[in-house]
């Protein structure tokens, strides 16, 4: 009892044992790992895009050449308006020249008859004196051309029968040569234009396929069949852009400004100026043996990719590289469909 006891009461005395403290597994961090593609081959699709919209095969931008700048007198017609070939569209105010061309008339009449008198006596004039006055007359009567075509240039008129589409004056305001009044368009007859940047429209030719995403109409299937007429700088003394000094006129537009896409099949319903994209495919390769665009390495003019086999080991193959898009390029020699390629 008392050894017991004894042994009982020594255990009591020693120390308590630190509980043994338990620590938390650690986990090694995974290294990342690089994505793996497989090539394949496909159909490669390049493809150039730009922006536009619809616009009438037949439409043409009006304007006055009269270089005086005159107010316009009358505006007869308004945005919305049909008119038929030859209607009067807008006039300028020629009051004064129409008073003055009724005096040259009748100034001219009075030379006429002068003339007359001057040829039955030319055989007692000199030749010189003669010749001077067929000069005379023929200067006056230039001023008489020059005044009737001056007021006939006055009135606008529509080249063809359409639709007022746009106005861009109105009654009273300075018409400057040139400066553009009022765009006709026959809707009837609507097509595709866009515009491309020069570097892209340089790979573009007619007959190229194109799909054309229209704004609420959806994606639809054309070919170019127009590209835009190139323009001249050449201190632009015609027709085209900003004419006469100053003049700070909207610059005339015609449909040779833009390519042109013809589609397979219009969609009903649609209307001038809706904005819409189009696509054009300026090369296509069936069959071609693609691999994504991130797993081509390029380094001092040497493309190559890390090719991984069925074990896992990678190696890095040269590769001869062919036509590109954002997302694929196609190798023409290095690598076959199946293989795994690693990405970057």
């Amino acid at each position: 009892m008392a050894s017991v006891m004894a042994v009982s009461s020594g255990c009591s005395i020693l120390p308590k044992e630190d509980e043994e403290e338990t620590l938390p597994a650690i986990t090694p961090p995974k290294l990342s790992k690089k994505p793996e593609y497989v090539v394949k081959t496909d159909t490669l699709e390049t493809k150039v895009r730009g922006s536009g919209r619809m616009m009438a095969t037949k439409e043409e931008d009006l304007y006055f050449t009269d270089e005086a700048n005159r107010r316009i007198k009358a505006m007869n017609v308004k945005t919305g308006d049909k008119v038929e070939q030859g209607q009067v569209i807008a006039e300028l105010d020629v009051t004064e020249q129409e008073s003055k061309l009724k005096q040259q008339r009748l100034q001219t009449r009075k030379d006429e008859l002068a003339m007359i008198e001057s040829l039955r006596k030319a055989d007692e004039m000199s030749a010189e004196s003669l010749e001077q006055a067929k000069i005379d007359f023929e200067l006056k009567r230039e001023e008489l051309n020059k005044l009737e075509e001056t007021i006939a240039n006055a009135k606008l008129k529509a080249p063809f029968a359409g639709t007022i589409v746009t106005l861009y004056m109105k009654k009273g305001d300075s018409a400057q040569a040139y400066g553009v009044v009022a765009t006709i368009a026959d809707l009837a007859q609507l097509t595709v234009v866009a515009t491309l940047n020069q570097d892209d429209l340089k790979k573009v030719s007619v007959g190229m396929e194109a799909v054309v995403d229209i704004n609420g109409a959806g994606q639809h299937k054309g070919k170019v069949t127009q590209l835009p007429v190139p323009k001249e700088d050449d201190g632009n003394n015609g027709n085209q852009g900003n004419q006469g000094g100053n003049n700070q006129a909207k610059p005339i537009d015609t449909i040779d400004n833009y390519l042109v896409v013809q589609l397979d099949e219009m969609p009903q319903g649609l209307n001038r100026g809706a904005p819409l994209s189009v696509s054009i495919i300026t090369q296509r390769k069936e069959k071609a043996v693609l691999i994504p665009l991130a797993a081509l390495r390029s380094y001092s003019g040497r493309n190559y990719v890390q090719v991984v086999d069925e074990q896992g080991n990678k190696k890095e193959v040269d590769v001869e590289i062919g036509q590109q898009t954002a997302t694929d390029v196609e190798i023409i020699k290095g690598l076959t469909p199946g293989q795994k390629v690693v990405g970057r």
